[in-house]
């Protein structure tokens, strides 16, 4: 028996620990909605997050857009019908993998956008990366969506972008940092947030629905059922 279930290419590794979740989210979402023994069919590079990491901190966006538009290309090759950037900062350099590939890119601000529109909300809380809060791909273009970010500031922004690296990149999650991040949102909801943006596929490891009272927009979760969505319509 066929499902004629598309082939998902996973582009991941930056990192690894969110690319594990991209996985478990996309299988136990097939289980749910087709039940018996099927799983998700997914082809998936993962690269070597050193490399990427490097190429972040130096600014080297050019030489990092290079690096994953060849992953990509390789996943078509493969026969990947759609890609996945199991990661929110790299979408920086989507139009460099978009140039590469002619399969369509799910991208996850777009994703996130529409769930956010669904809900209702129009200003919403975004935690991420240093560059994510800080430079403007992702505010922009939830912007030309009609959602606007709100961003943490100084100490707040310092602590969201350390402890990303710092822990949950490397599989380490704290209560300690739980109770930060759960601050950090309370200050933007005074703000007027309506919602908060995991807008790190890390985040979700760490900040739950439950840890604060407004809606949270998971992008991972988010963005793996929409390439489920893709691989089964």
């Amino acid at each position: 028996m066929t499902t004629g279930m598309r082939k998902i290419g996973l582009l991941g590794g930056m990192s690894w620990e969110s690319s594990a979740l991209y996985y478990t989210v996309l299988n136990e979402a097939v289980r749910e909605r087709l039940g018996g023994y099927h799983s998700a069919r997914v082809v998936m590079s993962s690269v070597d997050f050193a490399e990427v990491e490097a190429m972040q901190a130096a600014g080297d966006w050019e030489s990092a857009g290079a690096l994953l538009a060849a992953e990509a290309a390789a996943l078509q090759a493969a026969g990947a019908e759609c890609l996945v950037l199991c990661t929110n900062t790299m979408h920086k350099v989507a139009d460099a993998i978009e140039a590469a590939t002619d399969v369509p890119l799910l991208h996850i601000v777009d994703v996130t956008a529409t769930a956010i529109r669904a809900a209702g909300l129009s200003r919403v809380a975004l935690l991420g990366t240093r560059f994510t809060m800080e430079q403007a791909f992702v505010r922009d273009r939830l912007a030309s969506q009609g959602v606007e970010a709100l961003v943490p500031v100084g100490e707040d922004l310092e602590l969201v972008h350390a402890v990303i690296y710092d822990e949950l990149v490397h599989g380490v999650v704290r209560a300690e940092s739980r109770a930060a991040y759960v601050d950090v949102v309370e200050r933007l909801v005074a703000a007027g947030a309506e919602g908060v943006i995991l807008g790190c596929t890390e985040i979700e490891l760490l900040l739950r629905p439950e840890d604060v009272d407004v809606p949270v927009f998971a992008t991972t979760r988010l963005h793996a059922l929409a390439a489920l969505d893709f691989a089964l319509g």
